[in-house]
């Protein structure tokens, strides 16, 4: 039986975002010049796509959901809060021209066209779900979790719609979490 070539393995997955370490577990290769060998070729003949160094995509940026790219770059868990959140909400009435996250890394970056700002939050925080739901594959605050984290990083943060906020969730959520 032929052994499955290392891009029909890669294509066959769901996942389309690739951090090299990630490649050489998917492809079980040990040696780092081989490594960096193999995915030279794959970007040269166009079946990869570099995003920036060590971070690859078999998919043009303009084709990945935005917030799952970001959080994929992280490579670490992280969830879509904060002014993101508040702006599709209507809390806030400013244009927010980056995706922000919430995850045990402080980051500002780029990814294509994509700005993104990710905010280091305590693991005891972070990994307490409370107020964060899975939509689409993306871990998304509601509203009132979103609103409780700019209140814990800014602690006099300005709302614009503050009647749109049930701020006794707020209040629940800020005590469930512990800060």
């Amino acid at each position: 039986m032929k052994k499955p070539d290392k891009i029909s393995r890669l294509l066959k997955l769901k996942q389309v975002t690739f951090h090299t370490n990630d490649l050489a577990i998917i492809w079980g290769i040990s040696n780092k010049n081989t490594l960096y060998t193999t995915i030279k070729r794959y970007v040269k003949n166009g079946v990869m796509i570099r995003l920036y160094k060590g971070f690859y995509s078999t998919l043009p940026p303009g084709e990945l959901d935005p917030v799952v790219l970001g959080i994929n770059s992280l490579h670490a868990y992280a969830y879509l809060s904060t002014e993101t959140i508040l702006a599709q909400q209507g809390v806030i009435a400013q244009s927010v021209n980056y995706i922000t996250l919430v995850s045990g890394i402080s980051a500002r970056f780029h990814v294509g066209n994509n700005a993104y700002i990710s905010r280091q939050l305590k693991a005891e925080y972070l990994y307490n779900n409370t107020g964060i739901t899975t939509v689409n594959e993306i871990n998304t605050a509601s509203l009132e979790r979103a609103t409780a984290d700019i209140l814990y990083f800014n602690p006099t943060y300005y709302f614009d719609a503050h009647n749109v906020i049930d701020w006794a969730k707020v209040k629940n959520i800020q005590k469930e979490i512990g800060y």
